[in-house]
């Protein structure tokens, strides 16, 4: 490697530090929870994936341990050379059944899952139609794929038909409208019943990544297609988050486009498979689901007191209904700031900041939790309006 490559990359690093746009990382010495360890320090979190506060629920802990006893650790293959358990089917089977699905696919993670998606369902007669706040794995998976590209602006549906229209202008064989469910910076929801309703007027497929919502929106928490009430073709997700908060990704649809996926998509046929206590763990998750109206309804009920504690104390509060409640500063070192500060109150959150979010639009990203007590976000509101008045932000 060259000295003159290193100094680049050694200067790209300073000017990030100097702009105040480093990102550090605290390792944890718990397990992820309500309440968790960093360096020998209890805190509250507040800045978790762990929506319905099951990522050390000891149900998801003993069916892991008991696939890891009978299957071992890992796979060590493809699906498709000799990866594949009657576990990955279970799982697949019962969450296309959860979603209301044909069928689903494992991988690694959503990432992967939304980098395989597009391209072997699409080619350079066909056209992606996707918003513009759309999450990176989404971004990422559009430009593997060979079909034209078009862009809305976030929840424009006037921009979104003025793309189909253009789209079929240029003669687009299929065209597919593909969004986040849930804007995951600012905890928006997309208008799908909107999404939908164009998509049928131009017959354009719909394609959802419902990380942010499957497992709490919804009635039995299925997800934002549940929540408004509307039907998509192609959902991905995720059991990363709501779902036990291990690792792993999914696409959820037609028995066709999942037949095809399985042998064409990328990530599927050259990566590892899911490792049995993951898969095991998924298909207890899922019961867990099933059995969860109270863990959704006190996720709601913390959100909405959240929120309201927020808004008491003078925070810039982005509007919404989603458990994410972003904390605007707008300025990236003022998010560090108060971020280190809450943290020297035993409140665990993270800054956001460029490239993550526009210049300009910083924060801190608060996230719900049903674990969390009412006294729990009683005392991080105090630690809130002690940190928020010390940073001026309010």
């Amino acid at each position: 490697m060259t000295q003159a490559f290193l100094t680049q990359v050694t200067d790209t690093l300073r000017a990030i530090e100097e702009d105040g746009l480093t990102k550090t990382e605290r390792p944890l010495t718990s397990p992820q929870g309500a309440r968790i360890t960093v360096g020998g320090k209890g805190m509250l979190n507040l800045c978790a994936n762990n929506y319905l506060g099951l990522a050390d629920h000891p149900r998801l802990i003993a069916a892991a341990k008991d696939a890891m006893d009978n299957l071992g650790y890992g796979m060590a293959s493809v699906r498709f050379i000799c990866g594949t358990q009657e576990l990955h089917r279970q799982l697949e089977q019962k969450l296309a059944a959860f979603l209301g699905k044909d069928d689903s696919i494992l991988f690694a993670a959503c990432f992967d899952a939304n980098a395989a998606v597009f391209e072997p369902l699409l080619g350079p007669e066909d056209a992606i139609i996707s918003d513009s706040l759309n999450h990176a794995s989404i971004i990422d998976g559009v430009r593997l794929c060979k079909a034209k590209r078009y862009r809305y602006a976030n929840a424009d549906m006037e921009d979104l038909e003025a793309q189909l229209k253009q789209a079929r202008a240029d003669g687009a064989r299929h065209v597919m409208i593909a969004t986040d469910g849930v804007f995951s910076m600012d905890g928006y929801l997309a208008p799908l019943p909107e999404i939908v309703a164009l998509a049928e007027k131009y017959e354009a497929l719909t394609m959802v990544d419902d990380c942010h919502a499957t497992g709490f929106m919804g009635h039995t928490g299925a997800g934002m297609p549940q929540h408004f009430g509307v039907d998509v073709d192609i959902l991905t997700g995720t059991l990363g988050k709501a779902l036990g908060g291990a690792i792993g990704g999914y696409i959820a649809g037609p028995q066709p486009v999942i037949d095809l996926l399985r042998q064409r998509a990328r990530p599927y046929l050259f990566s590892n498979a899911l490792p049995p206590a993951v898969v095991a763990a998924g298909i207890e998750v899922l019961d867990l689901i099933a059995e969860g109206d109270a863990l959704r309804a006190r996720l709601f009920e913390n959100a909405a007191h959240w929120r309201a504690g927020l808004e008491k104390l003078g925070f810039e509060v982005l509007p919404g209904e989603h458990p994410i409640i972003p904390v605007m500063t707008h300025d990236a070192p003022r998010a560090q700031t108060m971020a280190r500060g809450l943290f020297d109150e035993g409140i665990y959150v993270s800054g956001f900041f460029y490239p993550v979010v526009p210049k300009g639009r910083a924060r801190i990203r608060t996230q719900m939790n049903a674990a969390l007590t009412r006294d729990d976000l009683d005392t991080a509101l105090a630690a809130f309006g002690t940190v928020g008045k010390a940073t001026g932000v309010i």
